[in-house]
């Protein structure tokens, strides 16, 4: 028996169960109907965050961000790139920290850009600055590497 595991919708922040044989599937959110995998970032939000955080079954990368940041939008294309690359393993959010203060505060962030990825709810991994398509991927695989060994 395959097992299930939950995404929630990027678009509507509906928690979807999906059989892990699915994923390469395309499946849709039976509430809103867009793609689930599709390797686009999620707008986070204050209202948004938690949920994404807690109950999303695969690991979620946020970039913590502002658009006056000029290594946020260097960044930008090599994030995007990285969502496209790791879409079926990773799920990948974007939070504007002076539009959406509370998770950046409650998270101490204290530069931007910066990138943390969340299991089950916890922080397992944190990187601050500016990073290239590969190198960012490289970093996410050894991220990966390290969740599933630590879920063993």
């Amino acid at each position: 028996m395959e097992q299930k595991i939950h995404i929630v919708c990027g678009h509507c922040d509906a928690v979807v169960g999906l059989r892990s044989d699915r994923m390469a599937d395309k499946p849709r959110c039976p509430r809103c109907h867009v793609e689930l995998i599709d390797g686009k970032t999620i707008t986070l939000t204050s209202a948004n965050f938690d949920k994404h955080v807690s109950r999303n079954d695969l690991p979620l990368v946020v970039d913590f961000w502002a658009p006056w940041c000029g290594p946020c939008r260097q960044m930008a294309p090599f994030y995007e790139q990285a969502a496209q690359t790791l879409k079926s393993r990773l799920r990948f959010g974007k939070l504007n920290t002076d539009d959406e203060t509370a998770p950046a505060e409650r998270y101490r962030i204290k530069s931007i850009p910066t990138l943390i990825v969340f299991r089950h709810g916890k922080e397992v991994a944190r990187e601050s600055g500016v990073r290239g398509s590969a190198a960012l991927v490289a970093w996410l695989e050894s991220v990966l590497t390290r969740v599933a060994a630590d879920a063993h």
